[in-house]
């Protein structure tokens, strides 16, 4: 029986989400809670390898269906193998993106149909939610010239402006639809004002 709380935190490239975690992580180990952080793609020995697979830069060309199917083969061994064992052993997952990012990326990113998605997530996730799910939004523009300033792009971090844009609109189309999980967070100022956002929305769980 899951004991733990499970909260993934999502958004576009260069919305902050890896500063974020850094506070979110501390805030609860202040609090006695023991933090398992993984991530999506990833979070398994398999999960990193599809990761490699899915940011190479050497696989410009693979299939919108096969980047899709491959985000959830490695969803369903990170469930399987990390997310439910320690939720079980009373920890609480912080994952740094879940399957909201499916929906943004593959949906409002690459125009696949979002059915097909769903049809996915019933399969491999059944009926597992997050407890929350803390979105960082930030213009696109902003995001970006954040993502240049680290360096050296990955496979999705290459796409053009309007995917971006797509993604944002399909992530905000998602707080919409599902506002007592997913909390919306402006993360276009100073990072403590994020984290400011971030630890009342914290408090309630």
């Amino acid at each position: 029986m899951q004991t733990g709380k499970f909260i993934t935190i999502d958004g576009v490239e260069g919305a902050g989400k890896s500063t974020q975690i850094e506070f979110i992580c501390d805030y609860l180990q202040a609090k006695g809670i023991n933090v398992v952080l993984t991530r999506e793609p990833g979070g398994t020995d398999l999960g990193e390898k599809i990761r490699e697979l899915l940011l190479s830069n050497q696989t410009q060309s693979m299939h919108s269906d096969s980047e899709l199917l491959l985000m959830f083969a490695a969803r369903n061994e990170h469930i399987h193998h990390k997310i439910i064992p320690a939720l079980e052993r009373g920890d609480w997952v912080l994952s740094d993106r879940f399957t909201d990012a499916s929906y943004a990326y593959q949906g409002g990113g690459r125009g696949l149909d979002i059915e097909r998605i769903e049809r996915l997530e019933h399969w491999v996730l059944g009926d597992f939610k997050p407890d929350m799910t803390l979105l960082l939004d930030v213009s696109v523009e902003l995001g970006m010239s954040r993502v240049e300033a680290r360096g050296q792009k990955d496979r999705i971090e290459q796409e053009k402006q309007d995917f971006f844009e797509r993604v944002r609109q399909a992530y905000i189309a998602r707080s919409k639809k599902y506002p007592e999980r997913i909390k919306l967070i402006d993360s276009s100022k100073a990072r403590e004002h994020t984290s400011a956002q971030i630890e009342q929305i914290l408090a309630t769980l």
